[in-house]
């Protein structure tokens, strides 16, 4: 594929909401314009892209390892500068990484705590306001019991949530995570998504995160952007999530299922793993 071609498919409408940079439209959470980037010259990551994230929106990123979300998130949070086009951040965000390892020994209430960092003066310690946001932060996602266990004593899964514990006591008004889910089990999986949408419809945040899990996006996002190394998908969940395109994004057959819970209809995705 010539590198005209691939410019041409990498890039995808905005995210359900205000077209970028509007002027009298409302402030979208995080925007980008036109944005290009590549590691090596004539390999673009990604090219001509515009995305709209509007606030207390949940949305989400899925695609395969290789295909730029991580990169996406980078750019976004401004640890990467793109090459072409920009991005506007209006408001303070808070990222959780995908893995994070501790260098010093601290406890689960100071991990948390360094949230807080922002609100706190040079020289100045927590305050008891600021201890007792940590400890709610922490009691969202059931790890208040926690709080004086060492961090590095804890498993993947409950670092994963206190680190995500973190981002929710720095009072940013979006977090963007990466691969928040890969270390948890089922239970602490349907946690996570029970409070990522909480989080976006009692609190008002806008949730911006990275999935290799089809079926948490299904479950929390209102608004998804697809990505491949041949092109992106993006707009509302039951549009850009077609059995079609799910295909074409993960090579794998899959199906989406219809059916009722608690009074209300929903929808699961099963992939279908069939023999040669």
């Amino acid at each position: 594929m010539t590198e005209a071609a691939t410019e041409a498919k990498l890039s995808a409408s905005p995210l359900a909401g205000a077209e970028p940079f509007a002027g009298d439209a409302p402030r979208p959470a995080l925007a980008a314009q036109g944005l290009g980037f590549r590691y090596r010259p004539g390999a673009w990551i990604l090219r001509g892209l515009d995305l709209s994230f509007r606030r207390g929106g949940v949305h989400a990123v899925l695609g395969l390892n290789g295909c730029g979300k991580t990169t996406l998130l980078r750019l976004l949070l401004g640890v990467l500068k793109p090459q072409e086009g920009r991005v506007e951040k209006n408001g303070p965000l808070a990222f959780v990484p995908q893995l994070f390892q501790a260098v010093f020994s601290f406890t689960a209430l100071d991990m948390v705590l360094m949230g807080r960092a922002r609100h706190i003066g040079l020289f100045s310690s927590p305050s008891r306001r600021d201890e007792k946001l940590a400890l709610e932060a922490l009691a969202r996602f059931g790890l208040a019991h926690l709080a004086p266990r060492p961090f590095a004593e804890l498993s993947g899964g409950q670092r994963q949530l206190v680190i995500l514990a973190r981002a929710l006591a720095s009072e940013a008004q979006t977090l963007v995570l990466d691969e928040p889910a890969s270390a948890l089990d089922l239970a602490n999986q349907a946690l996570l998504v029970r409070r990522l949408k909480s989080l976006s419809r009692d609190d008002g945040l806008t949730i911006i995160f990275t999935t290799h899990m089809p079926q948490q996006a299904l479950a929390v996002a209102e608004d998804v952007l697809m990505m491949t190394p041949g092109g992106c998908w993006s707009g509302p969940v039951n549009e850009v999530m077609t059995e079609e395109n799910l295909a074409r994004a993960y090579g794998a057959e899959v199906r989406l299922v219809e059916f009722e819970r608690g009074g209300k209809k929903s929808r699961a995705l099963v992939s279908l793993f069939v023999e040669d």
